[in-house]
């Protein structure tokens, strides 16, 4: 019996272990994703208490800081795979669960367990979405120009434009009754779009290289966005979440016309309305 169960007896040449020290560079970008999962949970709460408006601007916020830090990961070379997996999980909350709530409380849950079940799709459709998204990175023969579009409509303009419903209530826009079921109709096809194969654009490969030429007139666009979304808040985001809807057509046909140049066969999803 004693040989099988030796008494343990610790090796002296153990040393205990250390622990590296980690470079801020690795830090930053994570702190700035666990800024935007903190505007996406207080902005659960704010819709919580029916303040509608500060539970938007936090999600916007929060979409903002997500463009934000993935770039500063690369441009400080401390991309993690912590990183990626934290980014995954808070785009989860911050785009799928946030805006499911908010709408529901602003108008599904007139509609019970229809609306409830409305808003189950809209952040399962997130969740999935961003699940394809991290399995089509490890893919070893995926084409460098495709690198300029998404499969589907991505996570945060998924969000920003399912709450397109909320903007236009916030600028008196008058919403009957039998209003609700349209709002219903559409966050379904936001999920749908979500969720499927059709390409549209990315822009992570812009901007790498700016002409001389375009430095000061990128400058002006900047400064003018940033007074429009300051002065004119929910306008902007109206206009800009219908542009965006507008553009996805023109995007699926930029895609179609690379595959021909490119001299790649489609394959039926891509292909697919």
């Amino acid at each position: 019996m004693d040989d099988l169960f030796p008494p343990f007896a610790p090796d002296p040449n153990d040393r205990p272990r250390r622990f590296r020290p980690v470079p801020f560079r690795i830090i930053a970008p994570n702190m700035i994703t666990l800024l935007a999962l903190c505007l996406g949970l207080t902005a659960i709460r704010l819709a919580f208490e029916g303040r509608f408006e500060p539970a938007v601007l936090a999600v916007v916020v929060a979409a903002g800081l997500d463009g934000i830090d993935g770039r500063v990961a690369r441009l400080l070379k401390g991309t993690s795979r912590f990183g990626a997996e934290l980014d995954s999980l808070a785009d989860f909350v911050n785009f799928g669960c946030a805006p499911a709530l908010i709408l529901y409380s602003f108008t599904l849950h007139n509609l019970k367990q229809v609306g409830w079940i409305v808003a189950l799709v809209f952040a399962i459709a997130m969740c999935l979405r961003l699940a394809r998204f991290n399995a089509m990175l490890d893919d070893p023969n995926r084409p460098e120009w495709k690198k300029d579009y998404f499969v589907g409509m991505p996570a945060p303009a998924g969000a920003l434009t399912g709450m397109l419903p909320l903007y236009l209530h916030f600028l008196d826009v008058p919403f009957p009754q039998w209003s609700t079921v349209l709002i219903l109709i559409y966050e379904l096809a936001i999920a749908l779009l979500v969720v499927s194969t059709v390409p549209t654009f990315s822009g992570k490969t812009w901007g790498k290289r700016v002409s001389r030429d375009l430095v000061l007139p990128i400058f002006l666009v900047v400064v003018v966005a940033f007074g429009l979304v300051i002065s004119f808040p929910f306008e902007t985001l109206a206009a800009v979440s219908l542009g965006y809807l507008c553009l996805i057509p023109f995007g699926a046909g930029q895609y179609r016309k690379r595959l021909k140049k490119e001299g790649e066969e489609p394959t039926p999803s891509e292909t697919a309305p």
